[in-house]
């Protein structure tokens, strides 16, 4: 590898691939459907629309889209559910040790998510794990959010290295576009929040990794 694109710094998508979110994300939309006497409904049918947020919740919970002009009422609401559960998410097994392995190379690390700096900011600082984060930018931190790679190009800044020099780590298609927007080399968390009809193999990744501490065996090669 040359110099010019030498690895200084790991980008990471947030839930999904740093954190496990999903329990407290879908136990905040069930709550809206048994306060309405509807059946509660199984985790396993919330967890793949983790990474969607609010559109993805209700419309598991409800059916819904966001064009429903009773979307923004139940967004609030679940909203409201999810503040008074989020500060119990905790990270996949294995981000700590990845993050330690990170900062023993001597890389800089940060986040870019869409999750707003509402959900965003309490969280990273209740979790110790975001201590050492050189860079945490929200879905409205910028003007845009992913598949833009202005967020990407944010937190480069912020980390004060060249986009180049950079890996950015996701469970979605659109981070792996915005990474390659933003120039970066890209890595499909293929153990995150992909919906049933996800393909990793179509995401034009640089590499997939089935769990977090694979990344290192890419970086070795980095």
């Amino acid at each position: 590898m040359s110099a010019s694109s030498a690895l200084q710094a790991v980008l990471f998508d947030l839930d999904g691939t740093l954190i496990d979110s999903a329990p407290d994300l879908g136990a905040a939309a069930d709550q809206m459907r048994v306060d309405r006497g509807l059946a509660s409904l199984p985790l396993e049918r919330y967890r793949p629309m983790a990474g969607s947020g609010a559109r993805g919740m209700l419309g598991v919970a409800f059916g819904i889209t966001p064009e429903a002009p009773e979307f923004p009422p139940l967004r609030e609401e679940f909203f409201v559910n999810y503040e008074a559960r989020m500060l119990q998410t905790r990270a996949f097994d294995g981000v700590a040790e990845l993050v330690a392995a990170l900062q023993a190379r001597g890389l800089r690390w940060g986040v870019v998510t869409n999750k707003s700096l509402r959900f965003t900011g309490p969280l990273t600082r209740a979790m110790p794990l975001f201590d050492t984060a050189g860079a945490i930018v929200s879905g409205d931190t910028t003007p845009y959010a992913k598949p833009h790679p202005e967020p990407l190009f944010e937190a480069a800044r912020r980390l004060g290295v060249m986009p180049q020099h950079c890996i950015y780590v996701g469970d979605d298609e659109r981070d792996m576009t915005a990474g390659r927007a933003a120039g970066m080399r890209t890595v499909a968390a293929a153990y995150g929040y992909m919906g049933a009809d996800a393909d990793v193999t179509l995401w034009e990744a640089d590499a997939a990794i089935g769990s977090p501490l694979e990344l290192l065996q890419i970086l070795k090669a980095a």
